[in-house]
């Protein structure tokens, strides 16, 4: 399992409902973070530089590794993750449930279309599991843009790693992003209700 993967079976877990367009942003981010720790890219300020092959064995990094831009200008990491993360929690939820990593489940939290789900006890998922109750470093923080509201949130995540902070900030920014286009969508539709309603 990668952390994309561990993250999307925690998501499930979350207090609250996430959103897929979040989702799959943090997903993208925690692909680039495990590819930055396998020596497959690194960070230069705000761009991705490719650098060895991906690590053997994930489909999904291997993906994310083979849509590099693999000459300067190299891709900024949140266009990258703009790019990457398109649909890209779809993606996940149809490998886990064809693996027998996800059932349906009406009371799950993270729902897509008129499926909800749960995770299976696995050992994937109790390894996601130990590592979410350990405060892994790089799981916690990234929750933590999910909008986890877990006790120790108001710790300090530990990212001790430069190149993994500028990820996870990035990713922070695109959410954040993403959610004012939904506000503004929100203000523009009601706007346009009233319009025609009239006073």
């Amino acid at each position: 399992m990668t952390t994309a993967k561990d993250l999307f079976i925690i998501a499930l877990d979350l207090k609250h409902p996430v959103g897929q367009g979040d989702l799959s942003l943090a997903l993208a981010g925690a692909e680039l973070i495990d590819l930055i720790g396998a020596g497959a890219v690194a960070v230069d300020g705000d761009q991705i530089v490719p650098g060895g092959p991906p690590p053997p064995g994930d489909r999904f990094l291997g993906e994310a590794a083979a849509g590099l831009t693999r000459q300067a200008p190299y891709e900024r990491i949140a266009d990258w993750l703009w790019r990457r993360g398109r649909d890209l929690s779809a993606a996940y939820q149809t490998d886990l449930e064809e693996n027998g990593e996800l059932k349906p489940q009406r009371s799950s939290r993270l729902s897509f279309g008129s499926e909800s789900l749960e995770p299976v006890d696995t050992p994937a998922h109790r390894r996601a599991a130990d590592r979410w109750k350990e405060k892994e470093p790089v799981l916690t923080a990234l929750a933590a843009v999910l909008g986890t509201d877990d006790e120790g949130s108001d710790d300090e995540t530990g990212l001790d790693d430069e190149a993994v902070t500028i990820v996870v900030a990035a990713v922070h920014d695109a959410v954040m992003e993403l959610e004012a286009v939904r506000q503004r969508r929100t203000i523009e539709n009601a706007a346009f209700a009233n319009l025609w309603r009239g006073p």
